[in-house]
């Protein structure tokens, strides 16, 4: 019964102690990462580049058979 009457502290006292530690941890994690080099960061660019031409050829293909049998389709439906 006596955790009932223990005090919690003022609201604003208590979310300005979240929001300290919310950034001080924020901040220890940030010294934390390890940032690419220039030379990985252009490599993987080109490797992104180079799937978004492939995928995008591969739609372009299926795009095109597509409308081409379904132009095959229409005109025996005439």
């Amino acid at each position: 019964m006596a955790d009932k009457n223990v005090k919690k502290g003022n609201f604003f006292a208590r979310a300005g102690k979240g929001i300290a530690k919310f950034f001080r941890e924020t901040k220890n994690e940030a010294k934390k990462m390890i940032w690419p080099t220039p030379r990985t960061v252009f490599k993987n660019t080109g490797v992104v580049l180079v799937a978004i031409v492939i995928i995008g050829l591969f739609v372009f293909g299926l795009d095109t058979l597509f409308i081409s049998v379904l132009g095959k389709f229409m005109s025996i439906a005439k």
